[in-house]
Order: C-alpha cells, then structure tokens, then sequence
C-alpha cells in the first residue's frame, strides 16, 4: 500500500489510459468509468475522504450543458431546426455546386446557436445523405463539408463544448472571457480551410461544371411549410439567450432553464420529450472525466502528463506536438468528453514547463488541442462521423464511405497539427 500511495501519479495516469482503452474496447460509458477509477485511486490508495471527489464534481459544467441541452432539445422535438435546415436546403434555389458551402454555413450557424456539433450532425446527416444521392454529389463530400461545418460551431460561447471549455479554463486560472470568442473563431478558420479542402479534393469542382436540370429541379421543388407559431417563438428565444450571453453576461445555463420554462410554459414544446432528448450519457461523460483530471491535478498525474509532453517538444514545436496528440486521441474518443477535460489542464503545465509565460503562448496551445482534436472527429469512430455513414442512403457504398472517413479522420491527426502550428506558431494567429 505505500508503494501504491508513493506513486498515485503514474497510477493515476495509468487508470486514464485504461479508462480510455476500456471505453473503446467495451463501449462503456468513459465518465461512470472514470467516477469508479477516482474512488479506488483517491479514497483506498490515496486515503482522502470522499467529500475531496465530490469537491473536484464540476456542478458549473453540469448545469450549463443541462440547461442548453434541454432548450435545444425543446427546439429540436417542436421541429424548428429541421425546418430551418429545409429552407436552406431550397435557398440554393437549383445551383447543386454551393449545396455543400451552404450546407457548411448552416452546420456551423446552428452548431454555434447551442445545440453543439453532435445533435446538429445527427440533424442534418438524415436530409444531408439523401439528398447527396438524389443530386449527384459525392456522400463523402458532403459528409466532411457539412460534418466540419457542424464542427466548426462546437466552440460557441452557449454549445455544449464550449461551455465545457470555458468551464475547465475557469478553473485552471482563468483567462479572458474574450477567449470564448477568439477559440469560436479559431474553430471556424481552421474548419473553413479543411472543409474547402475536402471540396476540391472530393469533387466540389466539377459540380460547377455540371447542368443537368433533373437534378436542380429536385431542389428548385422542395415544398417547405412556413414556420409556426411555436417554432417562431423558439427561435424567438433562442436568440434572446445569445443576445443575453454574449452582450450581457448571463449564465449559460440558468438562462437557458429561464427561457426553456418560459416556452414550455407557452406550450411550444413537450418538456418530457425535451428532457428525453438531454444527451445524458454525454453529460455524465464530462462530469466522470473531470473528477478523475482534478484527482489527477491533486496528486501529480496532470504534470506527469505534462512532462512527457513537454520532452517531445520546445516551445517553437509545443503546438504541433500537442496538437498531434489530441487528433490522434480524439480519433478514437470523444473531444468534448475526454480530450478537452484531459488535455486542458496538462496544455497550462506544459506551458509553464516550457517558460511560456505570456497569454498569447498559452492561448496558442489551447487552440492547438482544441482545433485538432476537433478535425478528427470526422473519423467514423467519432460520434460525428458515424451519424453520416449511419444515415447514408440505399445507393451508397458504405464500406468505400467508412474507408474514405476513417483515412480522412487519420490523415487529420497529422493535418491538424501541422494546421495548428502553422496559425497558431507561425503566423501567431490569435
């Protein structure tokens, strides 16, 4: 036992790692998994009370993703998002060539209005994937444009990673509330840039080329009911909540119970349809994990991590390594539930380590492990893209389709990192 208590820190860093491999391995739920490791490491081999657990449960992140994952919920089962991605779909009035870039743009816009890349992923992939085969255009194109576009928008002040972030930052010392915006942004650059990639290289092109009307014609017909009463007074509250956020600092996640009661109260939606919805398993993901990380923090895991990073990199490299790391783990886990609670606190060690003091270094690093984790999550391993080989259509080769993601998810590991050193090194992007 004192041999287990002198080296709680690689113990610790080991029960990450299985915690990972067993959630891969058994498809069990990373967070249940990881609340049982924090108990066996901190109480019977550490000898702290479990009061110290119960400190490390991160009640912020809980009720802010609770709160806008029920007020998107509400917006998600009244049919309101669905219709908006309907009307997007018939903007393009023909023009098959800008589907996928409009397409994108939605991803992002509704992403960045709260729901968060995964519901708006699982959103879209249904309409997305059919409609791909019924005009002509590359399943995997439009997996990847639109799935980055979905992507894109995870770092939003009020979605559910961003607000997971914004809460791990908090706590890890705090940098400027701007930050949520600059990390947003970042998010979009980079997925631009990866998502006009893809376009090029999948066909995006030669779609400018073409002109049979059949195909335009299908979308230039789609019938589209105007909006209604209930889904006109949730998009209503929808943008009273980022109003409120961004311009008057409200808390995400009471104000998102406020306006969720207020339209539950208007009858625009079913509350227990709403809360059925709540990506449960998702919640507990992040709140199981940052048990563990704080454990972790207190008893040297986190710097133990830190300084194995911190030997494959100088701070010229800092941002390919760790972005590397991230894309590579994230292909194989989730981002918001294991790469962003794990890699953030380690990113702050790390840059202390390295002597990268000053707010634009570290802001560089956290943007590293951010946008590569993100980038692989197209890997059809990832929630994201799995929900598109999921839902595409009869006609499609869904062995090719699954190859294609997984090699694009894979390539990204490298990709993103060399994309995040290049803005965040080189042309110090902020």
């Amino acid at each position: 036992m004192q041999f287990l208590s002198g080296n709680l820190a690689l113990i610790s860093l080991i029960a990450l790692v299985i915690a990972v491999a067993l959630t891969i391995w058994k498809d069990i739920n990373l967070g249940i998994t990881s609340l049982a490791f924090s108990l066996i490491i901190g109480v019977y081999f550490g000898g702290q009370p479990v009061k110290d657990l119960v400190s490390g449960f991160p009640t912020n992140i809980l009720l802010m993703l609770a709160g806008t994952t029920y007020l998107f919920g509400i917006a998600q089962t009244n049919g309101t998002l669905d219709k908006m991605t309907k009307y997007a779909i018939r903007s393009v009035r023909g023009n098959v060539a800008i589907l996928p870039i409009i397409l994108f743009f939605l991803a992002f816009i509704l992403s960045s209005m709260g729901p968060g890349q995964i519901p708006v992923a699982t959103l879209l992939a249904v309409p997305v994937m059919a409609i791909a085969e019924e005009v002509g255009v590359s399943p995997l194109l439009m997996a990847l444009v639109v799935g980055n576009g979905a992507q894109a928008g995870a770092m939003s002040p009020v979605s559910p990673t961003g607000v997971i972030t914004a809460g791990i930052l908090q706590k890890i010392g705090g940098p400027a509330p701007s930050w949520s915006i600059t990390l947003w942004m970042n998010m979009l650059i980079t997925h631009i840039v990866i998502a006009i990639i893809a376009y090029i290289v999948f066909g995006g092109l030669k779609l400018l080329k073409r002109t049979d009307s059949a195909q335009s014609e299908t979308l230039k017909n789609m019938v589209v009911e105007p909006f209604n009463r209930q889904q006109g007074l949730t998009l209503l509250g929808i943008l009273i909540l980022l109003v409120a956020v961004l311009g008057f600092k409200m808390d995400v996640g009471f104000g998102a119970f406020l306006i969720g009661t207020i339209l539950i109260l208007l009858r625009v939606g079913d509350e227990k349809a709403a809360i059925k919805s709540m990506p449960w398993g998702t919640i507990m993901m992040v709140t199981g994990v940052t048990v563990l990380v704080n454990l972790m923090s207190q008893i040297g895991g986190i710097k133990l991590f830190a300084n194995i990073i911190a030997h494959m990199s100088t701070p010229f490299t800092s941002t390919l390594v760790v972005g590397f790391w991230s894309g590579l783990v994230s292909a194989y886990t989730s981002t918001s539930a294991f790469i962003i609670p794990s890699f953030l606190p380690m990113v702050d060690s790390l840059a202390k380590q390295l002597g990268m003091t000053t707010p634009a270094q570290l802001l560089a690093l956290i943007s590293s492990v951010v946008v590569s984790g993100h980038l692989t999550d197209l890997s059809p391993l990832s929630t994201t893209g799995a929900v598109f080989i999921g839902q595409a259509g009869p006609k499609t080769d869904k062995k090719k389709l699954f190859s294609g993601m997984m090699a694009w998810g894979l390539s990204m590991s490298v990709v993103g990192a060399l994309i995040s050193w290049i803005f965040f090194t080189i042309f110090r992007i902020p």
